[in-house]
């Protein structure tokens, strides 16, 4: 394959830093991220027609805070290449040109109204006020010497500024999320008009390019692939199975935190419709719950149940071995929010959370193969539609790894379990009935570990409270809660007090993200 028109995102640990690029491969252009001390020479290899400088959680000021080499802008300069500085990005860009940046005593999060003071070439296409999406706790106070400023907002003077001559652009606020509702026009715009790109990559390339690499890494040896029967880790399973065939050994593990008929469904279709060669299912229920006995704290949860999954696989493995012969790879469905999440995509990230697909034993047998790892969620439906994965499949819901067991707050019990099963079933029943399962990005029901008094049959009752989380979401790094009919919400909530026992009260939580992540822990 030609090499694409391609923009670097060079990352300072930001949590959108994969957003960015997953937004201009939407632009129809090849874009990838690299960590920002990535030598010049790798940057060069690539041949960029622009760079990105991500935004970051640290001061630019810190004694160890992330920084590039007076080299790079040089080369930048020299090439012609254009470099849009975003949020972290835009304090490095006054930082190397001798601007100034103040720390503000409190952090500015959330939107702003934006004032276009100059809206080519960067700016084009814009009203002469915008809504913007903000999050930092420094700030510009003064340009650097022959750069010019080109909005502001009233709590943020220098929002954003550019020097057309040396083609460097900054901007405070994201861009890259739906939060900023121009933010795409303002991509456009760099890559488009300033970079000059062309719209020569699509998601056809990112399959043939994957199923290579695939092979290339495996060779001739064997795969076990964990499977969930989710979206991410059927359409890598598939992916896989093109580049290898049946030397793929899909393992579905029963850890006892599963939906209602999750079991029974996943095999079905795995052998059934996908009709894979070897598909097993490793019932580890028990071992999985003995281990959560007594848990409360969610990071340690999530580290007891990833370390246990490589148990189980490199268990199968080695059974697998005397029939078949060994077993080298795991392969998994990480996407890119899991690692961003969990803190792995550069040594400044922020850890939010840790996915259990990512969180992995240092000392590991298998090696791990992840071929979604730098996709979103809708990029990874758009691959499973062009592999001609059944629709139900890939328009599931998401799942987390660690299952159930991070929809209860607290100890993981069989009791709790029960009332997520039950409640949590009922309410993908009504929602799909209600014919608005496609039209929100998430649905589930959580277990709150409060009691409350009740009234039921004329008696008083104290039990437990069942939260519902309903979320609209493009690709799971902001979401906002879906406002959904109060009469089905009403319906939905007394089906759930009625038929779950246990169960005397229902909340529905209206908490975006950010501030909330989309799981409870």
């Amino acid at each position: 394959m030609n090499q694409p028109d391609t923009i670097l995102v060079l990352d300072f640990g930001g949590q959108y830093t994969h957003l960015i690029a997953r937004r201009i491969r939407e632009l129809s252009v090849y874009s990838e991220v690299l960590p920002f001390n990535v030598k010049l020479d790798r940057i060069k290899s690539f041949k960029p027609k622009g760079i990105i400088l991500s935004g970051g959680p640290q001061s630019i000021y810190a004694q160890d805070s992330p920084k590039i080499s007076s080299e790079f802008f040089a080369y930048c300069e020299e090439n012609k290449i254009p470099v849009l500085g975003i949020c972290y990005g835009l304090h490095h860009i006054a930082y190397s040109f001798a601007g100034k940046i103040d720390s503000l005593p409190k952090k500015e999060y959330g939107k702003r109204t934006l004032k276009i003071l100059k809206k080519k070439p960067l700016l084009k296409g814009l009203n002469t006020t915008e809504t913007v999406w903000m999050s930092h706790g420094d700030q510009i106070t003064e340009l650097p010497a022959d750069f010019e400023l080109i909005a502001s907002s009233e709590t943020c003077p220098i929002a954003a500024f550019q020097n057309v001559n040396k083609q460097i652009y900054a901007v405070q606020f994201h861009v890259e999320v739906s939060h900023t509702p121009k933010g795409m026009q303002i991509l456009k715009n760099f890559v488009y008009d300033i970079c000059k790109c062309k719209q020569n990559w699509k998601m056809a390339d990112f399959i043939q390019e994957t199923i290579s690499k695939i092979r290339e890494k495996v060779q001739n040896e064997k795969v076990i692939m964990a499977v969930s029967g989710g979206v991410d880790s059927t359409v890598a399973a598939i992916l896989i199975e093109k580049a290898i065939g049946d030397r793929i050994f899909c393992i579905f593990v029963d850890n006892g935190l599963m939906r209602k008929n999750e079991v029974a469904e996943v095999k079905y279709r795995f052998q059934n419709i996908l009709k894979f060669k070897h598909f097993f299912v490793e019932d580890a229920s028990k071992l999985f719950l003995s281990r959560l006995k007594g848990i409360t704290d969610p990071e340690e949860k999530r580290k007891i149940i990833a370390y246990t999954f490589i148990e189980v696989f490199e268990a199968k493995a080695e059974e697998l071995k005397k029939q078949y012969g060994e077993i080298k790879f795991l392969g998994q469905g990480t996407i890119a929010p899991d690692r961003i999440e969990s803190g792995v995509t550069s040594r400044t990230s922020a850890r939010i959370k840790s996915h259990h697909n990512v969180s992995l034993p240092e000392k590991m047998k298998l090696q791990v193969i992840e071929p979604l790892q730098l996709l979103y969620k809708d990029e990874v439906r758009k691959v499973g539609e062009q592999l001609g994965i059944p629709r139900e499949f890939i328009e599931r819901h998401p799942f987390p790894g660690p299952s159930l067991a991070i929809r209860i707050i607290g100890e993981v019990t069989e009791e709790k379990l029960r009332i997520v099963r039950e409640s949590d079933a009922i309410l993908i029943e009504e929602i799909k009935k209600a014919g608005i399962y496609n039209k929100v990005w998430q649905a589930f029901t959580g277990y709150l570990p409060i009691k409350s008094v009740g009234v039921m049959g004329d008696a008083r009752t104290y039990q437990n409270m069942v939260l519902i989380r309903i979320i609209e979401s493009k690709d799971a790094m902001t979401a906002n809660f879906a406002k959904i009919d109060w009469d089905l919400l009403e319906h939905i909530a007394s089906r759930i007090i009625n038929e779950v026992p246990g169960v005397n009260r229902v909340v529905y939580d209206v908490s975006n993200k950010p501030p909330a992540t989309v799981e409870l822990e």
